[in-house]
């Protein structure tokens, strides 16, 4: 067991903070005012690998590891929550269902510009009586000679009005539950009857689209299906299991941003003729933040760890998803506490590291279900 970090990975951690801290922090605020998709930001990251992390170099990825992807994935977010949701959902959701489930002319054809940068990924799961319950999704896939044809809506789906590839999860066979499940690649500008509905004015996460998708008659030819029909269930459970560590990721990130924030300015901010840094009651705060931000960057290196070794890590990805989720918004919130009154106006950025982390407890598992999925996995 180690706990410290190659040269490569500290080589990597540090390239990505450098890159954060000056190009990231300074726009996050105008990010997050303008709610404007940051194409500028996104081609930069492309060009340093930012955007395919994980993925083989022959598909035009960098080739890092899974704790490599994970720490320049938080180093994204603590200078941006929504530029970090562009990447994870981009990465692993849109191009690992490509690398895992899909045949080397997929890979080739759909996952390389995602690596690259040059392509934008979504991920079209969820729908308005579809979230945590996968298998009441409505949207439909039926065959049509060397097509499907798909109707139906999505929602909630990140980067879903900016992407250039699109996975796809619809009903093949709508009288098999989880079962009759497909997962397919889409082309939003090649695809005639893919329809953006619109974007969510969300409290946070801002600069990443969350849009509402509408499919209407979409033909997608069927060498664009994922695998065998019936196997997009298992291709969306496998592929959030590994998301989960990069959503940790971002909580580590923001909960990293906001202990950052609140430490200096702890240290700058005078009352009763003495930093309030002075004072106990500031300290066990920061003390209290520092730790739990640690533990769960422990806990995601952790499922990181199992990840790589190709050992299960269903219950420690959800338990650093859980974890960190929650130590996000309450390290954010006791940031506030520490900036007064001044943590409660937009002229700080602790209000923002708030509204970002709760999105953290809810998108790719909520904190309910994950509770469930550890105690299945103990009760087993």
């Amino acid at each position: 067991m180690d706990f410290s970090l190659s040269p490569e990975q500290k080589q990597i951690e540090e390239m990505v903070s450098e890159f954060v801290d000056e190009e990231i922090v300074p726009r996050a605020a105008d990010i997050d005012h303008d709610d404007e998709f940051p194409h500028d930001l996104v081609s930069e990251m492309g060009e340093l690998g930012l955007m395919g992390m994980p993925f083989p170099e022959e598909y035009g990825g960098a080739g890092l590891d899974y704790h490599s992807y994970a720490l320049g994935l938080a180093e994204i977010s603590r200078g941006s929550g929504g530029v970090g949701t562009i990447v994870a959902a981009h990465t692993s959701l849109a191009g690992n269902m490509l690398y895992e489930f899909g045949d080397e002319a997929q890979k080739r054809e759909y996952l390389t510009p995602l690596a690259e940068g040059e392509d934008i990924g979504a991920f079209a799961l969820s729908e308005a009586q579809a979230g945590s319950d996968v298998p009441a999704m409505g949207t439909t896939a039926e065959r049509d000679g060397d097509e499907y044809v798909v109707n139906g809506n999505k929602l909630w789906i990140s980067n879903g009005s900016e992407a250039d590839t699109v996975t796809l999860f619809a009903k093949t066979d709508p009288d098999a539950g989880n079962k009759g499940i497909s997962s397919f690649i889409v082309r939003p500008e090649e695809d005639d009857g893919f329809i953006v509905e619109g974007t969510e004015d969300k409290l946070g996460d801002k600069g990443c689209p969350t849009a509402e998708l509408r499919f209407d008659d979409l033909r997608i030819p069927a060498d664009r299906r994922l695998g065998e029909e019936g196997r997009g269930f298992v291709h969306a459970l496998k592929t959030l299991n590994g998301g989960r560590i990069t959503i940790a990721a971002r909580g580590v990130g923001i909960a990293q941003a906001a202990l950052d924030e609140a430490l200096a300015y702890s240290q700058e901010r005078e009352q009763f003729d003495q930093p309030i840094s002075g004072f106990q009651s500031i300290q066990h705060k920061l003390a209290d933040m520092d730790t739990k931000t640690s533990a769960a960057r422990l806990l995601m290196h952790q499922a990181a760890d199992k990840k790589i070794r190709g050992e299960d890590y269903v219950k420690e990805a959800a338990q650093a998803k859980l974890y960190a989720s929650e130590v996000s918004r309450e390290v954010a919130n006791e940031g506030i506490q520490i900036h007064g009154g001044y943590g409660y106006t937009k002229d700080f950025p602790a209000e923002r590291f708030y509204r970002d982390a709760k999105l953290n407890e809810i998108y790719e598992g909520t904190s309910e279900v994950l509770r469930n999925t550890i105690a299945a996995q103990l009760l087993n």
